[in-house]
């Protein structure tokens, strides 16, 4: 079997673990779980070692408990707090890039959603922990398992690895994630039950904005925006036909096969892999909210669509941000030029 495949394998039982888990034990933002499990087994490499996942998924639901201690400052000193925050959130996008960790994502995600949930009701922040750290151990412990039982016959070498950046082009495209995080975040704390979706959704965006250029930022992050729009779709109206767990969680692994078969290059696709990653993503976050407005007696299409257009708004809002970062960028500085799923295949 090849080690694309394999990846792709990993990818559809661990979503389908994590959605079994999050959406039977009725867990908060039981989407969270799915989008932590998709982050870290869509990450290219050996899957995260057993042990270091464990710790991970600790040390991520500590941050997230502490992280009350923020809203007090948010709430007496808000400009303070905000800026707090952003930076924090650029020290953790540049110790990941400069470190090439997988976490990087997740320690956004979480610290970004903290101050956020804290201001609903600061008895979540405990659940919202739980839910991270389930979303963590569950990834960890099916590319464990998976690997164990489908090992790479080949082993990584350094040439294998994604290139990083230098410090000074790691420090410029973590202060562009940056931006593009924080107009979301600060809308947030006006309404955190309306736009905790939408800050999962920017921080995957101010990702894959970090590997794109302002030629193709359109393409990427819109068209992956609409694509995860097209699956949620297709992943609701599989579940209409007979509302079940079983059936949500039989759909979201037919969804994460084949869209990962186009995000590991099991299947040959004119995209990078951060488009697949962010397209199934974006419908995870989309059907998440879905399914609570069908259980609370909402209107399942007013609330798509409204959450559907203000991810396009701020995927135009990345993009218009990186076309006019690209212009003031330094010279000294190289430019991103992104790949195509085909030409990070794995041998």
């Amino acid at each position: 079997m090849h080690s694309a495949d394999k990846a792709t394998l990993r990818l559809t039982l661990g979503l389908g673990l994590a959605a079994l888990i999050a959406y039977g034990m009725a867990l908060t933002v039981p989407y969270a779980v799915c989008v932590m499990a998709v982050v870290l087994l869509s990450k290219p490499g050996p899957p995260l070692p057993l042990a270091k996942g464990i710790i991970a998924a600790l040390v991520i639901a500590g941050m997230v408990a502490a992280g009350v201690v923020m809203v007090p400052l948010l709430e007496n000193y808000a400009i303070a707090g905000i800026l707090l925050t952003a930076v924090i959130l650029f020290v953790i996008f540049f110790a990941g890039l400069v470190s090439g960790s997988p976490l990087t994502m997740v320690l956004v995600i979480a610290f970004a959603m903290m101050p956020v949930v804290g201001v609903i009701e600061q008895a979540l922040v405990g659940m919202l922990a739980l839910s991270l750290a389930v979303g963590v151990a569950v990834g960890t412990l099916v590319g464990f398992i998976s690997s164990a039982f489908f090992p790479d016959r080949t082993a990584p070498t350094a040439s294998d690895k994604p290139p990083r950046p230098s410090r000074a082009a790691a420090a410029w495209i973590a202060l562009r994630a940056t931006l593009i995080v924080m107009p979301v975040f600060m809308l947030a704390l006006t309404d955190p039950s309306f736009y905790l979706a939408a800050i999962m959704k920017t921080v995957t965006l101010s990702q894959q904005a970090g590997e794109t250029n302002a030629r193709s930022a359109g393409r990427e992050l819109v068209g992956s925006t609409l694509m995860g729009a097209f699956v949620a779709v297709g992943i609701w109206l599989g579940l209409s036909l007979w509302p079940s767990l079983w059936m949500l969680v039989l759909w979201m692994m037919a969804a994460a096969l084949w869209v990962g078969s186009a995000m590991t290059g099991a299947r040959r696709s004119r995209f990078r892999p951060s488009f697949s990653s962010n397209a199934l993503i974006t419908a995870l976050i989309l059907i998440g909210p879905a399914i609570e407005d069908s259980a609370s007696g909402k209107s399942v299409l007013e609330g798509t669509i409204v959450r559907t257009c203000l991810f396009v708004g701020v995927a135009i809002y990345a993009w218009g941000t990186i076309v006019l970062l690209e212009r003031w960028r330094p010279a000294r500085l190289p430019a991103v030029r992104p790949k195509l799923a085909s030409e990070e295949r794995p041998a």
